[in-house]
């Protein structure tokens, strides 16, 4: 089976092309910084060389968390049902790191090559939206918004889950962990109320499962981002304060 290939792109196109020796590769799509876009012009050669398609994402802000998943979140929808994995090889720095952080939470296999040797990184076996049962998520969507919640009571209302409910998907089990353990909520506590804001992994994957609910609604295969998906991927998601 061959791989779509999302590599994150400054400069030197040599990594990513050892890369496509390692894994059979059907495409390779660049997400590259606009000040390295004046590089992509040779990738284009030396991709034509071996008739493998090269597609490029330009990225604004290549220290920006949310722009970086939501791009990656576009790949994903796009190409829904293909093997998709990271070719890390050639960018460094932030970009590299948060390009990682979108393998791990979206399940997908990560690779880099270091001095001329392969490195498969550990992957999570189930992706971070296996784990999030649908009140869960329902949860995050309301602590996306700005006029909820100045409390627990007020969530438990508005989710219509009895406070026991409501205190297993925060703070979870043993076994399944609730949205606290998992990184997605910050618990405040002011005055003996207890109120609850998302943190920057939970805003990312709540805005990052809104494109893909978006994208998923379409009857049309998805080729470019639609007005709405880009209106989607406009609107700033409020936090809780």
């Amino acid at each position: 089976m061959k791989h779509i290939v999302i590599a994150p792109f400054e400069e030197d196109i040599n990594t990513i092309l050892a890369g496509i020796k390692e894994f059979p590769t059907e495409k390779v799509i660049l997400l590259t910084p606009n000040e390295y876009l004046g590089h992509v012009k040779k990738a284009e050669k030396e991709f034509a060389r071996f008739g493998i398609p090269l597609e490029t994402v330009a990225i604004e802000n290549d220290k920006s968390f949310e722009e970086i998943f939501e791009k990656i979140a576009h790949i994903k929808a796009k190409e829904k049902g293909k093997d998709i994995i990271m070719n890390l090889s050639s960018a460094g720095g932030t970009l590299n790191c948060i390009s990682l952080s979108a393998a791990f939470v979206n399940g997908l296999k990560a690779f880099e090559i270091i001095n001329e040797k392969l490195v498969v990184f550990p992957i999570l076996k189930f992706s971070y939206y296996n784990m999030l049962s649908e009140k869960k998520l329902q949860i995050l969507s309301l602590l996306g918004h700005k006029e909820c919640c100045e409390s627990l009571e007020e969530l438990s209302r508005k989710v219509k889950l009895g406070p026991s409910l409501i205190n297993y998907h925060i703070y979870g089990t043993e076994k399944n962990p609730g949205l606290n353990a998992l990184g997605l909520v910050e618990i405040q506590r002011n005055k003996g109320k207890v109120s609850l804001k998302l943190t920057t992994l939970g805003r990312l994957l709540l805005k990052d499962k809104q494109f893909e609910t978006v994208a998923n609604s379409s009857k049309e295969p998805v080729k470019e981002p639609s007005r709405l998906v880009k209106r989607a991927l406009a609107k700033e998601i409020p936090i809780v304060r």
